[in-house]
């Protein structure tokens, strides 16, 4: 059977490539991808503790029986960085012009509301005492935009806000842009906030989004933080 890898952020550049076919023998799983990867490039054993894997979109542990034309996608953490419908209208969306934060709130707001909160990530101009250029982003984006809308779903019925939106941006992203936008609308401040720091720290920690930092002497993969225990990990 023929199956479709895709690498992502620092596996790209390990591996060499963003795509791969592979042909496996019928009944083959996750865990005979990883050992043939592996086998190619040494290296990428010392990731796989920190890798998650999916299938199709869907978090998948190593054991997972792969079918003909299945997605296979090999992920790094993602891009956080170590720590320095009806009624309600739930949305989420990954672009690459500008955000517009002023239109997205005005979007969501409506008479009933107490609170309208808005969060947003900048590009800063440093990290760790280096000066930063600008910063690249990319993204598995089907199954990023498929969580992002699951954090909105997930948000609402948590902290009983109204309504929320998230915007990431990918591409070239230069000093003082926004890169990802939340914005929630609620009867009570409380709840907003609550919400608003919730959606941003899940978000960096398991939305499959990853940044590239360019900086005066060379550029590297952002450090993420590890995924949370419920996501299976890569080890062989």
């Amino acid at each position: 059977m023929r199956v479709r890898v895709l690498f992502f952020g620092v596996l790209k550049e390990m591996i060499g490539k963003s795509v791969d076919l592979l042909d496996l023998a019928d009944g083959a799983s996750l865990r005979d991808v990883l050992a043939l990867y592996e086998s190619q490039n040494p290296r990428l054993k010392e990731s796989l503790p920190s890798l998650a894997m999916a299938v199709n979109q869907e978090y998948s542990g190593p054991d997972t029986k792969l079918r003909e034309n299945d997605e296979i996608a090999l992920l790094p953490p993602v891009s956080g960085g170590a720590p320095e419908e009806a009624q309600r209208r739930l949305y989420a969306s990954i672009v690459r012009e500008v955000i517009n934060t002023s239109q997205t709130i005005a979007s969501l707001k409506r008479g009933e509301d107490g609170a309208a909160l808005v969060f947003e990530g900048v590009v800063r101009n440093q990290t760790r005492g280096r000066k930063t250029l600008y910063l690249d982003y990319e993204a598995y984006e089907e199954m990023a935009l498929e969580q992002m809308e699951s954090l909105t779903v997930r948000a609402v019925e948590r902290f009983q806000i109204r309504d929320v939106a998230i915007v990431h941006r990918l591409g070239r992203l230069e000093i003082g842009e926004t890169s990802v936008l939340i914005a929630v609308a609620s009867v009570h401040r409380a709840a907003a906030f609550d919400a608003c720091r919730w959606l941003i720290d899940t978000l960096k920690r398991t939305v499959p989004i990853w940044k590239k930092e360019y900086f005066e002497d060379g550029a590297v993969w952002a450090d993420g933080e590890p995924f949370p225990a419920e996501i299976p990990r890569a080890n062989l």
